[in-house]
């Protein structure tokens, strides 16, 4: 996903005057069907919680990748789903503490996106939320961050790329926002997430799991919008697993690519 379809001259990603969503309190992300599942794939996880915590940025949600063979087959594509139907009014956040907390979660759906395992879509991204004079450094360490070997990590490709045959899946989902500090200019917001990510497809070595984590983002009133300064993130609140069963790898990637994701969540 990159803001590009939805940043304009405001500078900022969303706005003040759009149709928002505000996502249910008890909505989260699909829940595996048991603790021993998820155990399995600590590993692929772990590395993603490890590669954010390093370089304080970043995480699961947002569009996603269909399957790179899904061209000219007649599969539905996934797109960016806006409940009332139509694009939201292009401005920026209000300059209050709920439009920090808009910002804050939007930037949580944008940084979560697969658009961040690809460097032309990353770029306009950071561009978009980070304030100016933090942009090049955030590239920079970004460029280092989504190396190869993580890549592979992630079930990719060395390049990014998705392999045949299979769909990635990179996604956030705002659950809740909390504003633990606030001036005039400068408000730290926490935001509690659920998130998705994996390869979606049959043998994939790195199914789609989700986590619950919470992003705290210090954000700065610069050009007339919210733009991050400092991101952080530690892991939960999470809730106990339910007994819901488990989708098949097939189940799971089409509803990636019939569900599009959000551009915008609250």
């Amino acid at each position: 996903m990159s803001l590009g379809d939805d940043h304009q001259s405001s500078g900022g990603y969303g706005g003040a005057g759009q149709t928002r969503t505000r996502l249910p309190e008890d909505d989260g992300g699909p829940r595996r069907g048991s603790r021993s599942s998820s155990r399995g794939l600590v590993t692929v996880v772990g590395v993603v919680v490890l590669l954010i915590a390093a370089i304080a940025f970043a995480n699961r949600g947002g569009g996603d990748s269909a399957s790179s063979d899904d061209a000219g087959s007649g599969k539905p594509k996934t797109s960016a789903t806006a409940p009332s139907g139509t694009r939201p009014v292009q401005a920026g956040f209000a300059h209050d503490e709920q439009g920090a907390q808009s910002a804050a979660a939007n930037y949580a759906v944008a940084l979560g996106s697969d658009g961040m395992f690809h460097k032309a879509k990353r770029d306009p991204i950071l561009q978009a939320i980070i304030v100016p004079d933090r942009v090049a450094n955030f590239e920079a360490t970004l460029d280092k961050a989504y190396s190869p070997k993580f890549n592979k990590a992630v079930g990719l490709n060395e390049d990014g790329s998705t392999p045949k045959g299979y769909t990635f899946v990179s996604r956030t989902s705002p659950i809740g926002t909390k504003v633990t500090e606030r001036s005039t200019d400068n408000t730290t917001v926490e935001v509690w997430c659920s998130g998705l990510l994996g390869l979606a497809g049959q043998n994939s070595t790195a199914p789609v799991t989700s986590s619950w984590f919470t992003i705290t983002m210090q954000l700065k009133w610069v050009n007339d919008d919210w733009k991050i300064v400092t991101h952080s993130q530690k892991d939960g609140p999470a809730p106990i697993p339910g007994d819901d069963k488990a989708s098949s790898a097939d189940e799971m990637a089409k509803a990636v690519q019939e569900y599009g994701g959000f551009t915008y969540a609250r």
